[in-house]
Order: C-alpha cells, then sequence, then structure tokens
C-alpha cells in the first residue's frame, strides 16, 4: 500500500509513504496531527484533495467497493454499534464481504477471530450490554474474521485494559507474521517503540519522522513534535519514556 502526495486540505500536506506486509506501522503525533484523516485516506474512506492511496498499484478509488472491502480490516476509533445484536452476530458481519458467513471456511475464519480475541464464551451476549474494553475486542474480532490483506486500527488499545492491550498486541503481531499490514494510530509512544515495526511521527499534517521505532521516536524528535522533553529507558522491547 502507498500514499503518494496526499493532501487533505488543512490537515494534511503533500504526504508520502510505502507501507509493507508483514509489519506492524504505527501512525504517531500530537492531538490534530491528522493520524485519522491519514487512517481514513488509507481505508478509501475519505478521499484526498490531491494526490493517492495505491493498492498492489491500482488507485483505491478506482476499486470496486467489494473488492476493497475484501482487502480493507477497518477499525475506527468510536467503536459505535447501531444494533443490539449478539456477538456471534456482530462478528459474522465481518464475512460479508466474501459472501460465506455459512460456508465451511467463513465459519471457521469467524471461529478463529472469536478464539483470537477470547470470546468464545461473549457469543450469546449482545453487544450494548458489553463494556467499552469487551466491545473493542467484538469490533476487532469483526475485522479479524474477513481475513483482510490490511488492518487499518485508529487508537484499538484506548479502551482496554493494560493485559487486553497486551493481549490485542500479540493478535496483531500474529496477524503481521501471517503476511497482512497492520496500521495503527497510537498515542501511547511506549506502545509504539516497543510493539512497531515502522512509525510515522506526523506534525501539523506534515510527516517528521519515518523509519524504526528508535530512530523515528528519538528523544529529539519528541522534543520537536510533542514539545517535551523526555528520554528512553529499558531494554529495547520493555522501553519506558521518562519526562
Amino acid at each position: 500500500m502507498a500514499a503518494s502526495g496526499v493532501t487533505v486540505a488543512g490537515r494534511l500536506h503533500d504526504l508520502s509513504a510505502r507501507l509493507r506486509h508483514g509489519t506492524i506501522t504505527a501512525i504517531c503525533g500530537p492531538n490534530g496531527a491528522g493520524k485519522s484523516t491519514l487512517l481514513s485516506c488509507l481505508a478509501g474512506l475519505l478521499d484526498p484533495d490531491t494526490g493517492g492511496v495505491k493498492l498492489s498499484g491500482e488507485l483505491l478509488d478506482e476499486m470496486p467497493p467489494r473488492a476493497r472491502a475484501r482487502r480493507l480490516g477497518y477499525l475506527p476509533q468510536s467503536g459505535e454499534v447501531a444494533w443490539d445484536v449478539t456477538v456471534a452476530a456482530l462478528v459474522a458481519l465481518g464475512r460479508l464481504p466474501q459472501g460465506d458467513a455459512r460456508s465451511d471456511a467463513g465459519r471457521a475464519a469467524i471461529g478463529a477471530a472469536l478464539a483470537a480475541t477470547d470470546l468464545h464464551s461473549f457469543t450469546g451476549r449482545r453487544v450494548l450490554t458489553l463494556s467499552g474494553g469487551e466491545k473493542a475486542r467484538v469490533l476487532l474480532a469483526r475485522v479479524l474474521a474477513g481475513e483482510p490483506d490490511w488492518i487499518l486500527a485508529d487508537e484499538p488499545l484506548a479502551a482496554l485494559d493494560l493485559a487486553h492491550q497486551l493481549a490485542m498486541l500479540r493478535v496483531l503481531r500474529r496477524q503481521a507474521e501471517r503476511g497482512a499490514g497492520v496500521v495503527l494510530v497510537l498515542h501511547d509512544l511506549a506502545l509504539a517503540m516497543n510493539h512497531a515495526d515502522r512509525v510515522l511521527v506526523l506534525d501539523a499534517g506534515h510527516l517528521a519522522a519515518d523509519g524504526a521505532p528508535d530512530r523515528a521516536l528519538s528523544a529529539s524528535t519528541i522534543a520537536q513534535v510533542w514539545q517535551v522533553g523526555a528520554r528512553w529507558i529499558g531494554e529495547p522491547g520493555a522501553r519506558a519514556l521518562v519526562t
């Protein structure tokens, strides 16, 4: 997936990046930096004013909606659910682009998604009775059930406790290991440092840094973009940010 010269008036400015399958990419930046706007462009939900996003060389806005839906799994920040359906029914909706929720393959994918998110005991629960963290896991399971090539998630860890944050990150890592591209908007810089393969740092709609976490989230970048003096302590993979 590649974004080329993407501009959205007042939000993104001539931003380009080539994303890779098999990796976790974190998009970080202060409030209003353009993170969710970039993710919406990558998901094909927002057409940029100039530039574009390509998937396997084809512009997203030229792909048939069903073909795009089969390849892209989008997890929004809001996590709103309009109908009080069961967990099983909501997760099964992830198979709509494939049209095979009742086939052996569809049932297997749904079962795998429920298992990956530790939701088998929740299948009969009504979605509107769930906590915010439980609902976040259900919405991720719906995305996983579709077996997309790309998982695009906007603040997927925000409503989760520490244990379920780490569990979700393990799930997303397994998705990357199976070859999917995973792109996450994250506010928690320590999570990005310890769990991402690559970090894009946005600042007022511009790409301020792009690279491995230890380079993109250096103390100098944090000082420049977040206006905070900070340093990293700890070993690689278990680093903490001290201000």
